[in-house]
């Protein structure tokens, strides 16, 4: 077994490994970094002598190592007699569907996005713990330095450790609210695979299919949210259409150019099932935002599309979920549905109160309907703004090129 098989198996069981030394030290931190040791030991051992349980290898192995790090902390020797005497942990196997594992991983995403942390130490947290991802694989989504993603999840640990943060689920009164924040972080996560703020690929689509993982096992988890399949749902309508968003090159289509015979329909079929469960109860706003991905991947064209439906579920999530990105791509629905003019209003607005500054996103809708309206010298001004503001060196390299297109 090669480096690859540890990958792949650290990938698969990372989220229950240290859910399960988390349970057993009692310490989220200890059991983190138990893991990563017994991973680092796989790589060195797998390849002479590979193990008939993978993953009860790790698992005995990383509770060793945290047995002998119990044992050098002086303060604790009463806890590490205590685990010394236990039996050895027995493998955890990938068809295991003992309830408790199950709660432990559940616990895990928990103290993942705990509100003591920062967000960005949150997302950190979640891929490295939860979702198995290299302190280099972060970094690398990410576009920060290995050091700086280090530095998050050593201090995310160190403040959950100083909080004396418990390995249990929320009680039920604040789970709800707590779960909130785990969506959160799994949109953030999302949000940067679909469309990256900055570099030169327009989407990351590891990024993306990592937090969808994620969302998969929470809505296992958690089969009674609704909102846990409302954003499993936007999550795989919105990367139905990956294959189509991008050119050989890496360039940007948009989607009046994309071809839709090449989205993943199967994609969209998981998508409008996740849609029907979450739908029953209720949408919240992610739900809102899978209807309105929804109506985009029933449309044959974006001529065909209705949008009066998605103008009504945007004036739906604005009242529920209200924010300045709402109310921007409300005037981009209302421009298709009745024209530039009465879309540019609700963008000069946007302007007038200054509710996103700094972002390009403004100037990059108003340059559009500008340029829909004829006013060609405003709406280059305002396309070259949006260029200086962009992050993103492929979103950049088209809007300069519509710009140019202007004269």
């Amino acid at each position: 077994m090669g480096p690859a098989d540890v990958e792949a198996v650290w990938r698969i069981e990372s989220a229950r490994i240290v859910a399960a030394l988390t349970r057993f030290t009692g310490d989220f931190g200890l059991a983190e970094d138990a893991a990563q040791e017994a991973v680092a030991e796989a790589l060195v051992s797998w390849p002479q002598a590979a193990p008939a349980s993978p993953v009860g290898w790790l698992m005995a192995t990383a509770r060793r190592r945290a047995i002998d790090t119990i044992r050098r902390r002086a303060a604790l020797r009463d806890r590490y007699a205590l685990l010394a005497t236990e039996d050895e942990v027995a493998a955890v196997s990938a068809d295991d569907a003992d309830p408790d594992r199950i709660d432990d991983v559940l616990k895990l995403m928990f103290i993942s996005c705990h509100p003591v942390l920062s967000p960005e130490a949150r997302v950190a947290l979640t891929l490295r713990v939860v979702g198995g991802l290299s302190s280099e694989e972060i970094a690398r989504a990410f576009l920060v330095s290995v050091p700086t993603v280090q530095a998050r999840i050593t201090r995310g640990k160190k403040t959950i450790a100083a909080a004396g943060v418990p390995f249990e689920l929320p009680p039920a009164a604040e789970r709800k609210q707590r779960l909130g924040g785990v969506l959160s972080v799994l949109y953030v996560i999302f949000s940067e695979g679909s469309t990256a703020t900055s570099g030169d690929r327009l989407v990351r689509p590891d990024v993306a299919y990592e937090a969808i993982r994620l969302a998969r096992t929470l809505a296992a988890l958690q089969p009674a949210e609704p909102e846990v399949h409302g954003l499993l749902a936007l999550f795989e309508l919105t990367a139905a259409r990956f294959p189509a968003r991008t050119a050989p090159d890496g360039a940007p289509i948009l989607l009046e150019d994309q071809d839709r015979r090449r989205w993943d329909f199967s994609a969209i079929r998981r998508g409008l099932a996740a849609l029907a469960q979450a739908s029953p109860r209720g949408l919240g706003p992610y739900g809102l935002q899978a209807a309105i991905a929804a109506v985009h991947a029933s449309a044959p064209s974006v001529a065909e599309t209705d949008w009066d439906r998605i103008v009504l579920l945007y004036e739906a999530l604005g009242r529920v979920a209200p924010s300045p990105v709402v109310e921007l791509n409300r005037a981009v629905a209302v421009a298709m549905a009745s024209g530039p003019a009465a879309g540019l209003a609700i963008v000069d607005e946007l302007v007038v109160t200054d509710r996103l500054p700094g972002s390009h996103l403004v100037p990059t809708v108003r340059g559009e309907l500008l340029t829909r309206l004829g006013r060609r010298p405003e709406a280059r001004a305002e396309l070259e703004l949006a260029a200086r503001l962009c992050t993103n060196e492929r979103e950049r390299s088209v809007l300069l090129g519509k710009a140019a297109a202007l004269g």
